[in-house]
């Protein structure tokens, strides 16, 4: 990241990127211009952010876009843990940062992304010198932590048809179209893609989705949301 200040002007104001990051705005002014030193990133879709097993690079701000954090299992397959939209805090950076752990899980971006990363030296600085970049640390921390557990019992004790038809329900837009791989939809509820097809296949035959290639089509909402609340395994 360049050491230079990245504010430009908007009607002949100055404007910086801390104005774009709405948990940002009740920073200090000296914690502010500290950020503002630094420059976003601007990443395609794709671009990986870190590995299992590279240490922590710094505080990842994302600004626009997502970034998806993966952990990867040796046959290859791999489960989407948790994404990380504009507000939201990665708790694989948080706890190498605060730990010293390596990263444990893959981070790629979603879509094109817009970033800032905090060096770890002025992440640190930061936490030490200033009580509201503290809390909106910890909070998003907090937060990020909560949806982990939910998550983690999500994947204990929702079936994959809970788990399947919550999903479809949760993404699809307002006519009820949802554009999604099967490789995507079993890394985000945790199976294998194999599971994916032979339960949108079932689903399909019985009227309740229309799947296609990288398409699934809501046809019966009711079944659907009956089918999400049978968590029980």
């Amino acid at each position: 990241m360049s050491a230079r200040t990245s504010c430009g002007s908007e009607g002949g104001r100055a404007r910086c990127w801390t104005t774009e990051a709405q948990d940002l705005a009740a920073l200090e002014p000296a914690a502010r211009a500290t950020l503002e030193r630094l420059s976003p990133a601007e990443l395609p879709q794709g671009a990986v952010l870190f590995r299992p097993g590279e240490a922590v690079k710094g505080y990842v701000i994302v600004l626009s876009g997502h970034v998806g954090v993966h952990l990867l299992g040796p046959s290859g397959r791999d489960i989407l843990l948790y994404e990380v939209a504009p507000g939201q805090s990665c708790i694989q950076s948080t706890l190498g940062l605060l730990g010293g752990e390596a990263y444990s899980a893959e981070a790629t971006t979603s879509q094109p992304t817009r970033l800032v990363l905090l060096p770890k030296p002025v992440f640190l600085e930061l936490v030490d010198s200033s009580a509201a970049f503290r809390k909106v640390v910890f909070a998003a921390f907090a937060e990020r932590m909560q949806a982990m557990m939910q998550l983690i019992e999500t994947m204990s004790f929702m079936r994959v048809e809970a788990r399947l038809a919550t999903l479809v329900l949760e993404r699809a837009d307002a006519d009820g179209t949802l554009a999604i791989t099967q490789a995507e939809v079993a890394r985000a509820i945790g199976t294998a893609r194999e599971v994916v097809s032979r339960r949108l296949d079932k689903l399909a035959r019985a009227g309740v989705i229309g799947a296609e290639r990288g398409l699934i089509r809501v046809l019966d909402r009711a079944a659907l949301e009956a089918l999400a609340t049978s968590a029980a395994m």
